[in-house]
């Protein structure tokens, strides 16, 4: 696995706070601009600059790119990035309550995600993937990393772990509680020594913005008559963590209507696929349950074990039988992707926001997921296959605008 440190546009450390922000696909238009009103430093200018420009121009219009590239310019200017001197790898630890993950942020090789050294277990959309496209392009940056994994190494953990020791470089706690410290890694070559090792690394978030900065990095050598090979667009920024690090919380569903069953005629179908039961814990206990709240009421729907391929990668996973099994047959949503009749709410928001969507009429009934395990999406991903979609939750996030990779020198 390649790995290359880069002179990175990051905030010093007394602007770190109100510089980093959530990514960009955490938050539509309206909840960007209210998380960056009152602060011009918020990175979200960079990321979703449709905030400062009218409300009635597209996210995609070409001022909304300008913008963008303005707004880091002025960034820059302003003293809130600056570039390092010298090429380097960094380490970021995330803490979140009792959990803690730290991960290697360098650049990885768009040939290796071409080549599947970098393995993809979900579907992009094109319209996300030419925003971010152009976005890249427009910034001649990559103003996001992303979230790739590796099978857990004993060097390169005794390496990042041991990397923690000095001083960071930056040091705060975001206002959702999460911690983030950034050091500089004090043995580049060891790191990039021992990745060279790691035969394979997976996407585990942001394959939009894998996708889109393989493609303008192929888009800008193409353009480049004098290509050597050394250029920065051959490279994207990542944060690379340990498989067993990482922490997925269930993504759960909301079902806006019941097909025109009533309560009773819903129990009866669920109870032909598999056990069900009142007054059940709102969070399932076991992969092959599930929890859903129907008026007002928690029930359990147990599936049958022996019923579970546990050898096939896909039709093992809880999301998979899920649809297969309940939203296809009993809802008639036989594409999740594009029925208007379902929503997908991240487990970080708990078992209540389903109560309350329910409760509020905002939808019908809800089905309460176990997480999908990291292992499973190693074994998805190996196995060249394309996940349910909605089945990872990642979190902690990452927070933009710490890392800045410029394409061009």
């Amino acid at each position: 696995m390649r790995i290359n440190p880069f002179r990175a546009l990051r905030p010093p450390a007394e602007k770190a706070a109100a510089v980093a922000s959530v990514p960009y696909d955490v938050v539509d238009r309206r909840e960007s601009a209210e998380l960056a009103d009152g602060n011009p430093d918020s990175f979200l200018h960079v990321v979703r600059s449709e905030i400062d420009v009218d409300d009635d121009v597209s996210p995609y219009d070409d001022r909304v790119y300008a913008k963008a590239r303005e707004n880091l310019l002025a960034f820059t200017e302003r003293g809130l990035l600056a570039r390092d001197d010298e090429p380097s790898l960094y380490l970021y630890r995330l803490i979140m309550g009792d959990h803690s993950q730290t991960g290697l942020v360098g650049c990885v090789h768009i040939d290796d995600y071409e080549n599947d050294l970098i393995k993809k277990h979900e579907k992009t959309r094109p319209d996300k993937e030419n925003d971010r496209t152009r976005h890249v392009l427009e910034l001649r940056a990559n103003a996001e990393p992303v979230i790739l994994s590796y099978r857990p190494d004993a060097g390169v953990d005794q390496l990042i772990e041991a990397g923690q020791s000095g001083d960071p470089l930056c040091d705060f706690t975001a206002s959702d509680g999460v911690q983030h410290t950034v050091w500089r890694a004090p043995d580049s070559a060891a790191l990039i020594a021992a990745f060279d090792r790691v035969p394979a690394s997976y996407v585990a978030d942001g394959h939009h913005r894998c996708a889109s900065a393989w493609r303008a990095g192929c888009e800008l050598r193409d353009a480049n008559d004098g290509h050597t090979g050394d250029e920065e667009y051959n490279w994207f920024t990542a944060v690379l963590f340990a498989a067993d690090r990482l922490r997925i919380l269930p993504y759960n569903r909301l079902l806006m209507e019941t097909n025109g069953l009533s309560a009773e005629q819903l129990l009866a179908r669920l109870d032909e696929v598999g056990e069900v039961s009142p007054d059940a814990d709102p969070e399932p206990s076991a992969p092959g349950q599930f929890s859903f709240y129907l008026g007002g009421r928690w029930y359990s729907l147990s599936l049958d074990p022996g019923s579970i391929d546990q050898a096939d990668p896909i039709r093992s996973l809880d999301a998979d039988l899920l649809q297969s099994r309940v939203l296809a047959p009993i809802f008639g949503i036989d594409n999740p992707r594009t029925d208007p009749r379902i929503a997908f709410i991240g487990g970080i928001r708990g078992t209540e926001e389903l109560e309350h969507r329910v409760d509020s009429g905002a939808g019908q009934v809800a089905f309460s997921m176990t997480p999908t395990k990291m292992e499973q999406v190693l074994a998805v991903s190996d196995a060249g296959e394309v996940m349910p979609p909605k089945s990872t939750w990642f979190e902690p996030k990452l927070r933009s605008g710490l890392f800045v990779h410029e394409l061009e020198r």
